[in-house]
C-alpha cells in the first residue's frame, strides 16, 4: 500500500499519532515537541549490511537497503524541517533528498561543505526544495540556487554542530534528519548532537567495504556505546530504533 492510500501514514503526518497504528511507536519521538536546550530533535539514519558496511571500497552503496527501508527514508524527510548530508554523499550520489516516494512535504536540504568544495553543477543546487550549504568559508551568499549559511569550526577544527543546530532552529527549523553518509552521522554521534539514531541492518555481507561508523577507539569492551533499541521489520531489512538523548560517543 502506498501512502496515499495508507491512512496510517495519513493521519501521522496531520499529526494524529494516535491513530497512526503501528508507524506511531516508531515516528512519535519526532511528533513531540524538541527537550534539547538548542530547540531541534535530531535523528540521524544509516543503511549498513550485517557485516556493517555502507558502501563498497569504491563508494558503490545503491542500494544496500531495499524497497522498506527507502520508503522509510522517505518518511523521515517528510517528517523533518531539514535533511542534512556531508559532502561526500553529494559528490558520490548527486540525491535529490525529496519526498517523491511518499506524499508528505519536501525538507530544505542542507549540504556540511566546511571548505566549500562542491561546485553549484550538482542538482540539488539548482532546482528542486530550498537548499542551504554549510560551510566555514567566506563567500558568496549564494552557490547556485543555495542560500549558504557560514559556521565556525570547534576546538578540533570540524564544523561546530551544536552552532549549526543553533543556526537552524533561529530559522524554524527544529526537526532535523542526518541522512549521511557514514562519517557525517558519526560526527554528530561523537558531538552528542543525537536524539535518535535509524539503523537499518540489510541481509547481506559484503565482506570488505566503508564502515557504517567512524568513531573514537576504544581500548576495552566496556568503553564501547551501549543502549536500548527497538525492532521494526521493514521487508526484507531490519530497522533498529535508537534511543541516544545526545549521548555522546
Amino acid at each position: 500500500m502506498d501512502g496515499a492510500q495508507d491512512p496510517e501514514w495519513q493521519a501521522l503526518l496531520a499529526g494524529r499519532p494516535d491513530s497512526a497504528g503501528a508507524l506511531a511507536a516508531l515516528f512519535s519521538p519526532l511528533l513531540a515537541p524538541p527537550t534539547a536546550p538548542d530547540g531541534c530533535f535530531v535523528v540521524g539514519r544509516l543503511a549498513q549490511t550485517l557485516d556493517g558496511r555502507i558502501a563498497t571500497r569504491l563508494g558503490h552503496s545503491q542500494w544496500i537497503g531495499g524497497p522498506g527501508d527507502i520508503r522509510h527514508t522517505h518518511r523521515l524527510r517528510a517528517l523533518c524541517d531539514a535533511v542534512v548530508v556531508g559532502a561526500g554523499t553529494v559528490r558520490a550520489d548527486d540525491p535529490q533528498l525529496t519526498t517523491r516516494h511518499v506524499p508528505g512535504p519536501s525538507p530544505v536540504r542542507v549540504v556540511i561543505d566546511p571548505d566549500r568544495r562542491l561546485s553549484a553543477d550538482y542538482g540539488l543546487f539548482r532546482e528542486g526544495p530550498p537548499t542551504l550549504l554549510v560551510t566555514s568559508c567566506d563567500g558568496t551568499a549564494q552557490h547556485g540556487t543555495a542560500e549558504t549559511l557560514c559556521i565556525g569550526r570547534d576546538a578540533s577544527g570540524r564544523l561546530d554542530l551544536p552552532a549549526l543546530l543553533r543556526a537552524l532552529a533561529a530559522r524554524g527549523l527544529t526537526k532535523i534528519f542526518v541522512e549521511g553518509g557514514g562519517q557525517t552521522v558519526s560526527r554528530f554521534l561523537v558531538a552528542g548532537c543525537l536524539d535518535r539514531l535509524h539503523v537499518t541492518v540489510a541481509p547481506m555481507i559484503l565482506g570488505s567495504g566503508r564502515p557504517a561508523f567512524d568513531l573514537p577507539e576504544v581500548a576495552s569492551i566496556s568503553e564501547g556505546m551501549r543502549f536500548t533499541w527497538t525492532c521494526h521489520p521493514i521487508e526484507p531489512d531490519m530497522l533498529f530504533d535508537i534511543a541516544l538523548d545526545r549521548r555522546a560517543a
